[in-house]
């Protein structure tokens, strides 16, 4: 039983898809909102983004929704999923924008790939790194079940992920540099591709995601 879960909503990017996707691997009970009392009765949380990270964080900051994240990561103590530019904020900082203090739930940086940026025989890479990419997961999790080592994801982001503390690393991805594609610490777990953009394999760990009971 997956109980209530909630989209957080902080006006960027078309999350309904997420609830889509959601409602598809059998959630109960679905909710895109940035209602603190809604968010607070969730059982599971999870925190979505695209677009830049300044406008992100301004918003994320203007409707509180860092400070329901961290309740629900240190006080409810949920399981938490976050994508893409939801894994982005969680970070110290980013390179976008002219260099960016995000939430610093995960000590490291966001950094620009690169342009330009080359592959290691040398051919030229397109920035974003748009499309689809095998991911190497570097440890076993719940939310791996039933997915292949280097399962291709579906990726949109000009810029990844580095983690100060490695042994958060879950998964990894090769454009033209080695960035973090999965981290997890406890009741998180981040990632930068878009499970719900990610046909079988993203179901899947959706469908982990839904029965994970936020431990490792």
């Amino acid at each position: 039983m997956s109980g209530l879960v909630a989209v957080i909503d902080y006006g960027m990017g078309n999350l309904h898809s997420v609830a889509s996707a959601l409602h598809h691997v059998g959630a109960d009970e679905v909710v895109v909102t940035h209602d603190a009392e809604l968010i607070r009765k969730a059982d599971r949380v999870v925190f979505p983004g695209v677009g830049a990270i300044r406008d992100c964080m301004g918003e994320i900051k203007r409707l509180q929704c860092d400070e329901l994240l961290t309740q629900a990561l240190t006080e409810q103590r949920v399981p938490v999923l976050a994508i893409c530019v939801g894994l982005q904020a969680m970070m110290s900082c980013s390179q976008e924008n002219g260099g960016v203090d995000c939430l610093d739930i995960i000590p490291g940086e966001v950094r620009y790939f690169g342009n330009p940026l080359s592959d290691a025989e040398g051919n030229r890479l397109k920035v974003p790194h748009m499309g689809w990419n095998a991911v190497c997961q570097k440890r076993q999790h719940p939310l791996w079940q039933g997915i292949a080592d280097m399962t291709r994801f579906y990726f949109v982001h000009s810029y990844y992920v580095h983690a100060e503390d490695r042994s958060l690393l879950a998964a990894s991805v090769e454009y033209g540099v080695s960035a973090d594609a999965a981290l997890a610490r406890d009741n998180l777990f981040a990632v930068q591709f878009h499970p719900e953009k990610s046909a079988g394999a993203g179901l899947q760990l959706l469908r982990n995601f839904i029965g994970w009971n936020g431990t490792c």
